[in-house]
């Protein structure tokens, strides 16, 4: 059996009047996360991580920013899509471990629906994700409510 991990780190500006969408999940907040997709870090950083195991370059690459049909979409289309991906290529997902990095709004209420809504887009068990929130301790532009950042692991295998 092979086994490889990668890894994955996305950061976001937040501004006024945008939703906040963490793993598909609409999260109540003022203020929501900018980018060219919906911004969502959570399938960014599982997208990079699982791109960069599987040696399949990174998010950029495959959903350029550039690219007007990416404008707007929903990021749990882009993880379905890289999903596909590994799995064409004979990889399977063993686990993926998400930390989300913001000091407001909290998060742990919420966990649960994140990881149900992930479990059902990559087509894997709730038990193979991990997702978790943690503070800056009012330090940096997360302390200063400027933006939010993530990182995740994800450890692949194939026969």
């Amino acid at each position: 059996m092979k086994i490889r991990v990668g890894q994955g780190y996305d950061v976001h500006r937040w501004v006024e009047g945008r939703p906040c969408i963490l793993g598909g999940v609409e999260i109540p907040s003022e203020k929501g996360p900018l980018g060219h997709s919906d911004a969502d870090v959570v399938c960014h950083v599982l997208c990079d991580a699982l791109l960069g195991a599987a040696n399949m370059r990174n998010i950029g690459y495959h959903f350029s920013d550039k690219d007007p049909m990416w404008k707007g979409v929903a990021s749990t289309l882009l993880l379905k899509k890289v999903m596909e991906m590994i799995r064409e290529a004979g990889w399977e997902l063993a686990n993926a471990d998400v930390t989300v990095i913001l000091d407001q709004p909290k998060l742990n209420p919420i966990i649960p629906a994140i990881k149900d809504n992930l479990a059902l887009v990559m087509g894997v068990e709730v038990d193979q994700i991990s997702v978790k929130a943690t503070t800056s301790e009012g330090l940096g532009f997360v302390g200063r409510a400027e933006g939010i950042s993530a990182m995740a692991v994800a450890l692949i295998q194939k026969e």
